[in-house]
């Protein structure tokens, strides 16, 4: 089992953040995967995941100052990278629409990720996204919107999930062309089953539920690195 120390580049899956139905926002799970991990194998993870955060935006926050040689650099993103404005979507559903970042761009982001994470003495552990529930995700993000119109753009709902799914492809090639140790969260969530069951309203962010699988994931994954 890994007993040295852990820093996270990735978005708010990795934070921590869940939608609180009850009080009808966002909020960070306050036992969430991090923490839980951080407590069950009593070693220091330093999370610099943030909500919103792409790739790009990855590249920005691993300067050299935060890397730490023989740690483990763990690497989570597509989520937000995969999202389109859907808004302009709505707007002009006849219209070609791309992602916040480009799925050859993500590519690049992400092995420049990896390979600056192992300059600095780092082992990178690159994440697959997990799964999203593509109904639930579809009504999420057309609140307020033209919901045909988004779907006359897509062709059908699940057209949503297919496209996240290109974004998880990635990262496992990503992992194989750099040498990178392969953390696969998303396989996790789809043995597990009931996909509905582990994510919140939104569609797409774990719940407390999903949070607890995940740290048992990694944990059963770090056993092996």
């Amino acid at each position: 089992m890994y007993d040295g120390k852990i820093t996270i580049w990735g978005d708010s899956i990795f934070k921590g953040v869940i939608f609180d139905e009850t009080r009808g926002r966002y909020a960070i799970l306050r036992d969430n995967f991090v923490t839980a991990l951080s407590r069950m194998l009593g070693i220091p993870v330093d999370n610099r995941a943030r909500m919103g955060l792409t790739s790009a935006g990855g590249e920005e926050e691993m300067t050299p100052d935060v890397l730490s040689p023989g740690a483990l650099a763990v690497i989570e993103f597509g989520g937000n990278d995969c999202d389109l404005d859907w808004k302009a979507v709505a707007a002009a559903p006849e219209a070609a629409h791309e992602a916040k970042v480009p799925l050859d761009e993500f590519r690049e982001r992400l092995t420049a990720l990896a390979q600056r994470a192992r300059a600095g003495g780092m082992r990178p552990v690159l994440v697959t996204p997990p799964p999203l529930c593509a109904q639930r995700y579809f009504d999420w993000v057309t609140r307020g919107l033209d919901a045909q119109a988004v779907l006359r753009y897509l062709g059908d709902v699940e057209h949503i999930y297919r496209w996240q799914e290109r974004y998880a492809d990635a990262v496992y090639a990503v992992a194989s062309r750099t040498g990178s140790a392969l953390f696969d969260l998303r396989d996790a969530f789809l043995q597990a089953g009931d996909l509905p069951s582990l994510m919140c309203a939104d569609g797409i962010h774990p719940n407390a539920k999903g949070h607890a699988l995940m740290a048992s994931a990694a944990r059963a994954r770090l056993a092996t690195i």
